[in-house]
């Protein structure tokens, strides 16, 4: 009976282990594509994700093996394996390079050759693995798992497994002493704890302790389950840490991606995994392995999760992430929730118009609010012609004439139309005489022997304010709009010199600030009038930035030369994948080309894209700010220290 209960718990505690090893797999799986997606610019990140790719390998091979395979199987599995093992210890000690420059201790050639000849080394005992020299023949009624014997080149390789992280692993204590803030080195710590899991979990024991664990199955597939989860906990520790090499978002905003892609990807697929895994071995017990709870617990684990996901994450974002600035943080998020964009604007007042129209049996109506000293059209209901701007600032006068007086409500006849002045609503310290500032006009379209009896006129007004709390909140946004526009640049240039301060802050603190890319648009329109010479070619602001004074170094410090080279670098950025085509795709690049590479006069460039002059002047402004971006973007990516460089 004893017997019987410890086979019963070592078969448990084996399904547990291949649980977790499918687990990690997966968590290492997303981990990457996470590298992938958000920082692999960073070298940081890039090395980290060859780990992860290498960890991917290692445990995706180990969940694989089960008893249903045949030994040639098998051996191919464990042969696997070790295409991921081989190139841990380059990967490690390419992590720690990354660190170390990242640190503000850059390479002076000797490291950066060393991951090279590292690197050189794993892909020879890859080569060995390749002709079966690395390792020996599968055993395969090895107890308590199958295992590949090992050989004098197997015993190599751990000395160089074991030297490698050494050296590995005196680099990140070289970069966490380097390390400035306290942020910086918590996360170094974070890192350093959370590497030793994929260094450690990884290596195939079986290759030198497998008399041991023939001796003590149930002691090592404890000790396997314990080191499968420490592995899966550690390498998210570790994912957390390099998270933040290489962005330039908020904290918060890094916690609160890469806690909603674990909890959408590994978490999700993990439960599933290891609740279909549950299932099909109580299945078997009861002679059926494969039945119609696998499908269906799948299905339900999936939708059950994400639906959990959904209605959890606002509030673990509050909770965990906002910390101290919970209440500012909260007040934008309702801001964006309750925005009230053109759409939403242009939607409410089509309501509006809709019901005036319906209780006065108008043909048509119109909205037009006060943009500077003209009315533009905003919304125009029904079956008359558009107005156009004349008859809109005709209007305007006849408003304006009307005046204010004693807060009444005057509407007056122009043209087929009652015009409804929009005011501002009062506030409580403005005078009793100051009228409140004219926000717009609503226009019904009235018929000649049609009055407008006392119910009418009360409902029309009453829908008329209605439109004018729109408009008021309209012209309220647009000037927030126009401070966060002024705002933005200076803030992304705080959040990039804060990010990469965490690591480095002796450097970065001292980098030059970009221009406004307004002025940065003007600069580059006149460069480009001047593309084939000129004094605002040779004398151009643009001169001052560090890629154009890199540009000066490698074309012999003649300004013309490297402002031309770097202008047409930024202009091929713009240019589509593929032969050149007169296609929309393609207007921006050909109207650059045309009309300042190829000098071709504006009538003739219109004349070939198919528009006119006054179209072509507009889409031109757009492409020179499109060139003015790339521009910006790579004085961003000279100024920023590039991992590794």
């Amino acid at each position: 009976m004893f017997n019987g209960w410890v086979d019963s718990l070592l078969a448990g505690i084996q399904t547990v282990n291949q649980i977790l090893t499918a687990g990690i797999a997966i968590t290492a799986f997303s981990l990457f594509l996470y590298a992938l997606t958000f920082n692999l610019r960073d070298r940081v990140a890039r090395s980290f994700a060859i780990i992860l790719l290498s960890v991917v390998v290692i445990f995706t091979a180990d969940a694989l093996q089960s008893n249903d395979i045949s030994d040639r199987g098998i051996e191919l599995l464990l042969q696997l394996q070790w295409v991921g093992l081989v190139f841990l210890p380059a990967a490690y000690l390419h992590l720690s390079d990354a660190l170390l420059v990242t640190a503000g201790r850059p390479s002076r050639g000797r490291r950066r050759i060393a991951v090279r000849l590292v690197y050189l080394a794993s892909a020879g005992f890859l080569l060995l693995l390749g002709f079966r020299l690395l390792l020996g023949p599968l055993v395969p009624d090895g107890e308590p798992a199958a295992y590949l014997k090992r050989t004098l080149l197997s015993d190599l390789f751990t000395l160089y497994y074991v030297c490698a992280m050494a050296w590995a692993w005196v680099n990140f204590a070289r970069a966490y002493s380097r390390m400035l803030t306290r942020s910086g080195r918590r996360r170094m710590l974070y890192l350093m704890a959370g590497a030793t899991a994929p260094a450690l979990g990884s290596y195939p024991y079986m290759l030198y302790g497998s008399g041991v664990a023939a001796q003590n199955p149930l002691l090592f597939w404890t000790a396997a389950m314990v080191i499968n989860l420490l592995v899966g906990g550690l390498v998210i520790v570790m994912a957390y840490a390099v998270a933040f090499f290489g962005v330039s978002w908020p904290d918060r905003v890094v916690k609160s991606r890469l806690f909603k892609w674990i909890m959408r990807g590994p978490v999700v697929a993990s439960a599933t995994l290891g609740l279909m895994t549950i299932i099909r071995r109580v299945g078997e017990a009861f002679g059926s392995p494969y039945n119609l709870f696998v499908p269906l617990s799948v299905v339900v684990m999936v939708l059950l999760l994400e639906h959990m996901i959904t209605l959890l994450s606002p509030l673990w974002e509050r909770w965990l992430f906002f910390g101290r600035d919970r209440a500012d943080l909260m007040l934008l998020q309702n801001i964006e929730e309750r925005l009230l964009t053109h759409g939403d604007l242009q939607q409410f007042l089509e309501n509006v118009l809709a019901a005036v129209r319906d209780h006065l049996q108008s043909p048509s109506a119109f909205v037009a609010a006060l943009d500077g000293e003209h009315l533009a059209l905003i919304v125009m209901a029904g079956n008359r012609p558009a107005l156009d701007q004349e008859t809109l600032s005709d209007a305007l006068r006849a408003a304006e004439n009307g005046g204010y007086e004693n807060h009444a409500r005057r509407e007056f006849i122009w043209g087929g139309y009652w015009a409804l002045p929009l005011h501002q609503r009062r506030r409580p310290d403005m005078d009793r005489d100051e009228a409140p500032a004219l926000l717009g006009l609503m226009g019904v379209a009235r018929r000649a022997d049609q009055p407008l009896d006392a119910d009418q006129r009360e409902a029309l007004w009453l829908l008329a304010e209605r439109a004018a709390l729109a408009l008021e909140d309209r012209q309220l946004q647009q000037r927030v709009f126009r401070s966060l526009e002024d705002l933005q640049p200076k803030v992304e240039m705080i959040q990039r010199l804060r990010a990469f301060g965490r690591y480095d802050s002796r450097a970065n603190l001292l980098a030059a600030e970009p221009p406004p890319e307004s002025d940065m648009a003007n600069w580059v329109k006149e460069a480009l009038a001047h593309y084939w010479g000129g004094p605002k070619l040779t004398m151009s602001p643009l001169l001052r930035l560090k890629v154009a004074q890199d540009a000066l170094d490698e074309h012999e410090g003649s300004a013309a030369n490297a402002l031309r080279a770097l202008l047409r670098q930024a202009v091929d950025q713009i240019r589509p994948q593929g032969d050149r085509r007169f296609t929309s795709e393609w207007i921006l690049f050909n109207i650059l080309e045309m009309k300042f590479i190829e000098g071709r006069k504006v009538r003739e460039v219109a004349s070939r894209l198919a528009m006119s002059e006054a179209d072509l002047y507009r889409k031109q402004r757009v492409a020179v700010e499109a060139v003015a971006r790339v521009i910006l973007q790579m004085e961003s990516d000279v100024q920023t220290p590039r991992q590794g460089e």
